[in-house]
């Protein structure tokens, strides 16, 4: 067997890392894309490695030769061939100029600009099937050829981009653009067909359009070997590297790579993200037909400015507009916010960042629970801060990671202690419909806001309403000036069409909105008592949609986190080093999904147990 490697193409969307050298040039996590591919090969039993090259082919041949030699195994000879005018054609000339080779020997067809797990080669050669195609399940980032297969694993069809249908992604596969073809396929069908094609066509053409007609004419010529969860990836663009980077990333960087992208998973295929803090179960399918039947409204209108939207809100959450203030994210409220705050702030640790972050460390006051589990009450906060002398006080309520809660009527108490200080208290109730009783626990009620004037009320409208994308969340307050301020802060156009549309639309589905979370609460307390059956996980209470867990001897939650990220596809969050945590100590934070993948999460680590 042989393999022949096309890498002739310029790689231009890739701008600077490719202005002086080849795509396969191009290093991920500091192994070039060749290197990785020419390593693989050499696991397998090839008499041959082919390589077309064209842009920048003189530097591939010599670092190739440089690094090799002759060949690549004491079996296996390396050789190239060029593509002259690799500006002017596509891939279909780069691989009728190795036909010859192609009617010599079984034969691996690679494009040079894939990275992919090393078990994906070990599967086609392991396969009986003389005509084979590596196929992923469609994924929103894939682009380029498409397929559909049978029961039989047969391929029908290949889908042009022009015949390709958004309505039928739920039956294509991406070819991986690796295959496999026996040396009577090549001779008797391909070549052929492949010379007969680029006389009636040109040489400006892919060589999977061969391929299409050949499944059209040949009935069951070619099989397809789908990969399962095996990784792979094509990179075509730089977004495509730094995904890349973060799939294939050694154990001492994976984390980094992952969490620094602050959201976007869905670029990774199937993964499931256990750091991702939402509701499973709201919006209902009919808010999500609603919102995808106004799509093209919403997509090429511009949204509305701060005063309608303040008066949609206001509709939306039963705020008076003068108290309340919509945001891009409950993230501008509080960059708002911590900016225009003075004096000594309060908080509590462990919490959540942003709002520590955004504020000068010289000019803070920290509470730190001293038990196991970080509980904490009112009456704890209003003893710590009794002598402190502070202007502001931060409270997260269900806090994050902890998910420690204060009921509302202790809350309440705080609140008129911060009142007769003249202590602005800021509320975030982001996770609050999480908790039980939710439905009477939030403080976003005109009489409360005016019983508390020095109260200002967060929420994220990405938690609990489960719509992050929309970048949604609003402040409110009975402290006018404050709001007003704040408003004059904010852009005319903060809020997007869709997020506007959300708010316009949702009390339509307010009854939605209650089963999801009293179906969530449920569905939290099954989880609980799955995760208490993990030995080395003390999982701790909560009010909110996350655990925090912490990771008992002889585990280390970064060990427990890389594991399952690799083994099993699964990201949650480390949360050793956080201010406020034992640093002596390891933990890690579990969000709440729907039961299916709950129940996936705690298979996944019961395979940690000796």
């Amino acid at each position: 067997m042989q393999a022949i490697i096309l890498a002739a193409g310029m790689g231009r969307r890739l701008g600077e890392l490719t202005k002086d050298q080849t795509k396969c040039m191009v290093p991920v996590n500091g192994v070039r894309l060749i290197d990785r591919v020419l390593g693989q090969l050499t696991k397998l039993p090839l008499q041959r490695v082919i390589i077309v090259v064209g842009y920048k082919g003189q530097e591939l041949r010599e670092y190739i030769t440089t690094q090799y030699g002759q060949q690549l195994t004491a079996n296996c000879q390396l050789q190239f061939a060029e593509n002259p005018i690799y500006d002017k054609t596509n891939n279909i000339y780069s691989l009728s100029l190795v036909k010859e080779y192609l009617q010599e020997d079984d034969t691996l067809l690679i494009e040079s600009d894939l990275i992919l797990s090393d078990r994906l080669f070990e599967m086609l050669l392991e396969n009986p099937c003389p005509n084979l195609a590596l196929v992923a399940k469609y994924e929103t980032w894939m682009d380029g050829t498409m397929v559909r297969i049978d029961a039989d694993n047969n391929i029908v069809n290949f889908i042009s981009k022009d015949a390709f249908d958004y309505n039928d992604v739920s039956s294509y596969y991406k070819t991986v653009n690796i295959y496999k073809f026996s040396r009577q396929f090549l001779k008797e069908k391909y070549v052929p067909f492949l010379d007969a094609y680029t006389k009636a066509v040109g040489l400006n053409e892919y060589y999977e359009n061969v391929l299409r007609i050949i499944s059209l004419l040949s009935g069951h010529e070619l099989k397809a070997l789908p990969i399962g969860h095996e990784k792979w990836y094509e990179i075509d663009d730089k977004q495509d590297l730094d995904i890349a980077e973060a799939l294939f990333a050694d154990e001492q960087d994976v984390l980094r790579k992952y969490y620094g992208r602050y959201g976007g998973f869905w670029r990774f295929p199937q993964m499931l993200d256990f750091c991702y803090l939402v509701n499973p179960y709201f919006p209902s399918q009919r808010m999500k037909d609603e919102l995808r039947a106004n799509f093209d409204t919403l997509l090429t209108e511009y949204p509305s400015g701060m005063k309608v939207n303040t008066l949609i809100a206001s509709k939306c959450f039963g705020v008076s507009e003068p108290y309340i203030v919509p945001g891009n994210g409950a993230a501008e409220l509080i960059k708002i916010l911590m900016e225009e705050s003075q004096g000594k702030i309060g908080f509590v640790r462990p919490t959540f960042e942003e709002y520590p972050n955004r504020y000068d460390k010289s000019q803070q006051a920290t509470f730190v629970p001293q038990n196991d589990d970080f509980r904490y009450t009112a009456d704890d906060l209003m003893a710590f801060f009794g002598d402190k002398d502070i202007c502001q006080l931060m409270l997260i309520n269900p806090d994050n990671p902890s998910g420690n809660f204060i009921p509302k009527a202790d809350v309440l108490r705080l609140a008129q202690w911060c009142e007769e200080r003249q202590i602005r208290l800021v509320v975030d109730e982001s996770f609050v419909d999480f908790s039980r009783n939710y439905t009477t626990n939030s403080l976003l009620n005109d009489s409360l806001l005016e019983l508390y004037p020095h109260m200002a009320v967060m929420k994220s409208i990405s938690k609990s309403y489960g719509v992050p994308g929309l970048r949604l969340g609003i402040l409110a307050s009975a402290d006018k000036e404050l709001i007003a301020r704040i408003k004059k802060e904010v852009s005319i156009w903060n809020l997007n069409s869709f997020a506007e549309f959300f708010m316009q639309i949702y009390n339509k589905y307010e009854k939605d909105y209650h089963r999801a979370c009293a179906k969530f609460v449920a569905e939290r307390d099954i989880f609980e008592q799955q995760l208490r059956t993990i030995p080395f996980l003390r999982v701790m209470p909560t009010e909110a949609n996350y655990f925090l867990c912490e990771v008992l001897p002889p585990y280390r939650a970064s060990e427990i986190v890389i594991r399952m990220l690799k083994q099993h596809n699964i990201l949650t969050r480390d949360c050793s080093g956080k201010t406020g945590l034992p640093v002596d100590r390891q933990y890690m934070r579990i969000a709440v999904r729907n039961h299916e993948d709950n129940s996936r999460l705690v298979e996944g680590l019961k395979t940690f147990i000796l």
